[in-house]
């Protein structure tokens, strides 16, 4: 199985990903293709200028049971954590400081 999720692409790569791939929501595509298509399709991605980033996650022989790969500007970025992939979210956004600030203050009225 593999899935490819592609940030900030146009509507040209999003349908030519659609030939190979399902898309179940925009930018999100799966679909069961060989390792060669799904590195052509990677590169493809990355090399045509056409999305600010990307992530593939694919089957692989590792305790995980997959692998991931990341490109370009992505909301989530793949972390590795002794032996293990994790996906950290940013902490530094603006939106993000806002909503962590707000949870504190149950009893305050704002």
């Amino acid at each position: 199985m593999t899935v490819l999720i592609v940030e900030g692409s146009t509507a040209g790569l999003r349908g030519l990903l659609s030939r190979w791939l399902v898309q179940p929501r925009a930018g999100v595509f799966v679909g069961r293709v060989s390792a060669r298509v799904r590195d052509k399709l990677w590169e493809m991605v990355t090399q045509s200028g056409k999305a600010k980033g990307a992530l593939l996650i694919y089957g692989a022989q590792t305790e995980q049971r997959f692998h991931i790969r990341s490109w370009g500007e992505t909301s989530r970025e793949p972390i590795d954590y002794e032996g293990l992939t994790l996906i950290r979210r940013p902490s530094d956004s603006k939106a993000a400081r806002s909503h962590y600030a707000k949870r504190g203050r149950k009893g305050d009225e704002q």
